[in-house]
Parts: C-alpha cells; structure tokens; sequence
C-alpha cells in the first residue's frame, strides 16, 4: 500500500525527522489561504501515487495567494500524468501547501528490499532531487548502498560510511546518520518495502529537513497496522485491483486483451510467459488461490469480464484444493451474472476434471477444450485473429 506524501511526513514528524510546516488542503480558496498563512509563497504540489510529479507540472512554486488559487484551480479535479502513470494519469484530489525551504543541498536516502541480497538496504547519493533517476542511470558510482543484516540491524559505521560518501562534514554526518537510524526504525516498525526522502535537504542554516516523503507498506502486513490502513486512497489505486484486493485475489491489471484465471502465482506466470509467447497479449495476472468456493471464482472472473479490454478469456486450471468442479461452477456463474459472451479457451487437469470439463460443456457458454497449455495459448490466439 502506498501512502501520500503528507501521510509519509506525518509519521517522520512522529518518530522526530523535521518537516517542513504544510497544510493539506481540497479546494482553491483553501490553497490561497494557506499560502497567504506562509507569508505570500509557497510550494504546492499534488498528492498522487506517482513519482515525477515535478517534471510533470504537479509541483508548483507560486509567490501570492492568487497564483495560489488560480494554480490549485489547474491542479485539482484533475489527473496528473508522469512517467510513472499510464496514459490516463492519476486523479489529484488534494493539494500539500507548504512553507518555502532555503535549500543549500540536496541528498537522497532510502531503505528498501534487495532480492539478490535477501534483505534490506539502506540507499543514499550526494546528488539529490528530481534528477536521482538520470543519476542513477548515468552515474551509478554516486549511488551507495549499506546491506543490513536482519539480525544485527542498521548499525553505527554503516551510517557513518553512507555519511561520510555523501561528502558531509561531521556534524551533518552526525544529524543525517540519526536520520538514517530512524527510517530504519520506520521502516521496520511499520513492515515498509520502500521508503525515500529525496530530497533530504541541508538549509543555509545547517538543518536537515525532510523535503519528501515516500513510502510503501507490505500488504501482507496491514493486518498489523490499522492506522496505516486507515490511510489507504482507493481513489488512486486502479479499479479492478482494488475490487481484486479487498477480495483477497491476487490481481494486476495487464495492458492486452485475453483474460486470464488460474489458480497458483507460478501457474499464473507461465500461462503469461506461454500466452505472450504464442503471440496473445494477457489482460491480467490473476491467482484466484486455492481455498477458493464457487462465489470466490465467479468474483474473480466477473472482474475479468469487466475490463473492457477483455474479449477472450482463458482459464488454466490444475485441481487440487480448487477442484474443477468448483471452478466450472464459479466460470459458468459469473457468465450468467453480466450476460457475457466472451469466448472461453480452458485447459484443466486434477481433481473431478470430467466434472468441471461437463459443467462447461453443458453450460451454453463458447468453449474450446485444451489439453496442454501451448494447445491453450495457440487456440486462443486464434480467437482474436
């Protein structure tokens, strides 16, 4: 789960790295009014669960209360497009207003999962802002990481080193290694998969603030936190994931147009890699999991069939604590649900297969039987021929 800025902020405030001072506001004239409260300037920048939001218009300096209003009036209500974003964008619903900040240098620092090393590291360049992600393509030696070991936790020289790479001198090295040491604490405390400041800045007076704020929450995890599920923004979040999700289906929504059900996130991959690799293009990945009844699969198919995208379905089986007779059952009602026609291409294989393979037969429904998942990938692909 992905929190906002102002969210992200609001625990780095809790746990004691500064902030700058800001107000969320919804409206226009709310905009003015805080602008006005910082003294006439201020930054206003959008909250969406995108990065790039500066080079992409969504973060504004604006220098009286009226540019203010007139920039919030461009701002909200509408969706914001980074590179992050597909071609529809991000809705912005609300506006961080906040107070100008005499930058003298920006740094980066964050925390986050490394596969290969199977645990957490602790990320950070002297080359902060909006251009890290070109910093990182183009000179990866300003890039340096600290592996954490689960066990022993983010220790002293680790922070000291990152420090001292970053080019600061003791004191600043002091202030931004406690920094350091309490995004660890967030981001353990709080069952993160990412966290990011960047910037992290150093004022001309020598401060060391916060000047944004991200952070991702393991999902698996929310059961342990429910002030952070509290915080959860369904409206940035993409319809049909999140009817997935609060379904406990596991659900990503793909760019192509066969629809795609099975039951195991490894089945679920290679019905992908083979449907790609015989020229069809999957809508979706969809685990359904394997505890599933009848209503759990015709959910999960009823979301397929609502992307619009969607006009062949394909269904990739193998029974076991999912019969097929359970899934046939769940397919055939959800069919009967939305009225669909959308051809059906089906390979199941295990438990009470004649079953679900009958219940399909007998169902009215367009379906072609496949033996093999190439057989299945193939006559799917000539569906949309």
């Amino acid at each position: 789960m992905k929190l906002h800025e102002f969210q992200a902020k609001n625990i780095f405030a809790e746990y004691g790295i500064t902030v700058p001072r800001g107000v969320v506001v919804k409206t226009p004239e709310e905009a003015s009014k805080a602008t006005q409260d910082f003294g006439g300037s201020a930054v206003i920048k959008a909250q969406v669960h995108a990065g790039g939001r500066g080079k992409a218009g969504g973060v504004q300096l604006v220098r009286s209360s009226e540019e203010a209003k007139e920039t919030a009036l461009n701002l909200l209500g509408r969706n914001l497009v980074t590179h992050q974003t597909d071609g529809d964008g991000v809705p912005v619903n609300s506006l961080l207003v906040e107070e100008l900040a005499d930058i003298d240098k920006e740094l980066y620092i964050g925390l986050t999962i490394d596969r290969d090393f199977g645990g957490t590291v602790l990320i950070g360049s002297p080359y902060g802002g909006m251009e890290i992600e070109e910093v990182a393509a183009d000179s990866p030696e300003h890039i340096h990481t600290e592996s954490i070991e689960p066990v022993i936790g983010l220790m002293s020289y680790q922070t000291r080193r990152l420090s001292t790479k970053l080019g600061l001198d003791q004191d600043k090295a002091r202030a931004t290694s406690k920094v350091m040491d309490i995004l660890y604490r967030i981001f353990t405390e709080n069952d993160c998969s990412l966290i990011e400041i960047n910037p992290l800045i150093i004022t001309q007076q020598g401060d060391i603030v916060a000047l944004d704020g991200k952070i991702d929450i393991e999902d698996d995890s929310l059961f342990r936190h429910d002030d952070i599920r509290k915080l959860r923004d369904r409206d940035q979040e993409d319809k049909l994931e999140a009817e997935a999700s609060d379904l406990d289906i596991a659900y990503v929504n793909l760019d192509g147009n066969v629809g795609c059900l099975v039951n195991g996130a490894g089945l679920a991959m290679a019905t992908l890699d083979v449907a790609n690799a015989a020229g069809a293009a999957p809508a979706n990945f969809l685990d359904v999991g394997g505890g599933a009844d009848d209503e759990k699969v015709a959910k999960a198919v009823g979301i397929i069939l609502s992307d619009p995208k969607v006009n062949r379905v394909l269904v990739n089986v193998f029974g076991g604590i999912l019969r097929c007779d359970i899934a046939a059952r769940g397919i055939v009602l959800a069919y009967s649900r939305v009225d669909s026609h959308i051809p059906l291409v089906v390979r199941m294989l295990g438990t009470n297969v004649d079953e679900g393979k009958e219940i399909l037969a007998n169902s009215g429904l367009t379906v072609t039987f496949a033996n093999t998942l190439t057989e299945a990938a193939e006559a799917i692909q000539q569906f949309g021929q």
